[in-house]
C-alpha cells in the first residue's frame, strides 16, 4: 500500500481561514487624523494605506510584492500582524509551502501581540504546508520544529473560546478537520524522527477522530513494525485494521492483505498455506471488529515452531492434537507439511484407484494397540506406488509420507498425502494371505 504523506482520506481543504464559525482575525483600523489613542496599535495613516492596498490585492505574486514594498518600508510595522498572515496566505496559493512555514514561523514569534485566533490559523498555515511539501521533507531539525509547532497548535486549538451563537456541538464538529491536521502533521514528523512511539500517539488521535481510515491504521502498523525491538503482534493488528477499514478502497485492501500476509509467512515460516490464510482471516476479523489488540492475541512465532518441532514424534502430535486448546494450534502449525517416516499402523481398509491407493490405518506403537484397535484415525494417500494395491486388510503398514491436515476429535483423523508404503510391508504373492505381526518400534 503506497501510503501518502498527505491527510488521504480526510477532507482538509486549502483554506487558511479559521474554520470556527464567527472567529474572525481582527483588522486594523484607520489612524484616527488627531493622533490615536495611546492603548492602540501605533502605526501611521500611510502605513494604513499601504497595508489596506496590499491586502486588496487579489492576485498573490503581485500581493506578495505589495508586502515586500511595506515591509521594506516599515520593517517594525505594528501591522506586522497582519501582513505576515497575508504573507502566508498568498503563499499558499501559489503552493510554495516553505514560504508558508517562513511566513507562519514569523506571525508566531511575535508572541504576546497575536490572539489565540490568529496564533492558531498561524500554526494550521504551518501544519498544512509541511504535510504538502513534496517530496515529503526528510531534515531532523524541520521535523523537530513541525512536530512541536503541531502539538501547540493543538493545545492552541482546544484553547479557543466557543462563540456565543454556536453550540457547543457545532464548535466540536468545526474542531474536528484541525485537529486531525495537527495530530497527523506531528505524527508523519515524528515518524521522519524515528520517534516511533510519539508517532503511534499522534497516529492513534488520528484515528480516534477518523476510526474508518485505512492510511492511519497502516502508518500505525508501520510505526510498529520500525521499532527497535519491532512490537510484531500489534504492527499485525493495525495492518489488519486497515485491510478491514471501511475508508479504505477495494484496490487498498487486497494491497494490504496481500502484504500483511507475507509478514506472517515469514514471521512463522510454517509449512502450510492454508493455516497462514485461516490465521489471516480471524485477524482481520478480530481487527475490524476491536480498537485495540488484547493482550491475549498472539501468533507462534518461527522460533516457537522450531521448539515444538524439537524431539517431535508423530505419536507426540496426536496426543498434543487431541488436547486441543493452544498447544495444538501450536503443534499443528509447526507439523502440518512436514514428512514423517516410517509411520506404523494396522492398515483398516484399501481403496485402489488409477492414479493413487487410498489407505485407512490406524496409528499403533505396540502389539497391544495393534489387537486392540480398528477403526481407522488415519487417511493415506499413496502416490506413484501401484503395488500398494496388494496391501491386505490387518496387516501392519509403515509407511512414509507428507501430514497435510487433520480432523479433530470426536472423529479423529490425520490426512496424508505423497505417501511411500515401506516395500517389506507389501506382501509377495507366496504371502498373500497371510497375517503379519506389526513390526513396531515404540514411538518418542
Amino acid at each position: 500500500m503506497k501510503g501518502s504523506r498527505r491527510l488521504a482520506g480526510l477532507a482538509v481543504v486549502a483554506t487558511l481561514c479559521l474554520m470556527l464559525g464567527n472567529i474572525t482575525t481582527a483588522k486594523p483600523q484607520a489612524a484616527a487624523a488627531g493622533g490615536q489613542d495611546a492603548a492602540k496599535p501605533q502605526y501611521t495613516m500611510a502605513e494604513y494605506n499601504a497595508y489596506t492596498a496590499a491586502q486588496a490585492t487579489k492576485d498573490p505574486t503581485a500581493q506578495i510584492k505589495a508586502l515586500d514594498d511595506f515591509v521594506a518600508k516599515y520593517p517594525n510595522s505594528a501591522l506586522l500582524i497582519y501582513v505576515y498572515p497575508l504573507y502566508y496566505n498568498a503563499y499558499s496559493q501559489q503552493k510554495n509551502w516553505q514560504k508558508v512555514i517562513e511566513y507562519a514561523d514569523k506571525t508566531l514569534a511575535l508572541g504576546a501581540k497575536i490572539e489565540p485566533p490568529v496564533k492558531y490559523q498561524a500554526y494550521y498555515a504551518r501544519a498544512f504546508a509541511y504535510t504538502n511539501i513534496q517530496p515529503p521533507p526528510t531534515d531532523p531539525d524541520m521535523a523537530k520544529k513541525a512536530r512541536q509547532a503541531a502539538l501547540d497548535g493543538l493545545q492552541t486549538l482546544n484553547s479557543l473560546k466557543k462563540p456565543d451563537q454556536m453550540s457547543q456541538d457545532d464548535f466540536d464538529k468545526q474542531k474536528k478537520a484541525p485537529a486531525i491536521l495537527f495530530n497527523y502533521t506531528a505524527a508523519t514528523a515524528a515518524s521522519t524522527l524515528k520517534d516511533y512511539p510519539g508517532a503511534i500517539e499522534s497516529y492513534k488521535a488520528v484515528l480516534a477522530l477518523t476510526p474508518d481510515d485505512a492510511v492511519t491504521s497502516y502508518r500505525i502498523g508501520q510505526a510498529y513494525e520500525q521499532m527497535q525491538p519491532p512490537q510484531t503482534m500489534d504492527a499485525f493488528w493495525y495492518f489488519a485494521k486497515s485491510a478491514s477499514a471501511k475508508g479504505g478502497n477495494a484496490q487498498q485492501q487486497t494491497q494490504v492483505k496481500t502484504y500483511l500476509r507475507k509478514l506472517i509467512v515469514n514471521y512463522q515460516q510454517a509449512s502450510c498455506d492454508n493455516l497462514i490464510d485461516a490465521e489471516l482471516n480471524e485477524l482481520l476479523q478480530l481487527a475490524s471488529s476491536s480498537a485495540d489488540r488484547p493482550s491475549t492475541y498472539t501468533l507462534p512465532s518461527s522460533q516457537d515452531l522450531d521448539a515444538a518441532r524439537k524431539d517431535m514424534t508423530i505419536a507426540s502430535v496426536i496426543t498434543d492434537l487431541k488436547a486441543g486448546g493452544d498447544k495444538a494450534k501450536i503443534t499443528w502449525l509447526a507439523s502440518c507439511g512436514l514428512e514423517f517416516p516410517d509411520v506404523p499402523g494396522k492398515l483398516i481398509e484399501i481403496t485402489p484407484g488409477p492414479d493413487s491407493v487410498q489407505l485407512k490405518v490406524a496409528f499403533v506403537t505396540s502389539d497391544a494397540e495393534f489387537d486392540s484397535k480398528n477403526t481407522p484415525d488415519m487417511d493415506v494417500k499413496v502416490v506413484g506406488q501401484p503395488d500398494a494395491a496388494k496391501l491386505e486388510k490387518d496387516n501392519p503398514v509403515r509407511f512414509t509420507a507428507t501430514l497435510v491436515s487433520y480432523d479433530p476429535d470426536p472423529a479423529f483423523m490425520l490426512h496424508w498425502d505423497k505417501a511411500k508404503v515401506n516395500e517389506e510391508d507389501i506382501p509377495k504373492e507366496k504371502d498373500k494371505g497371510k497375517k503379519k505381526r506389526p513390526a513396531t518400534k515404540k514411538q518418542q
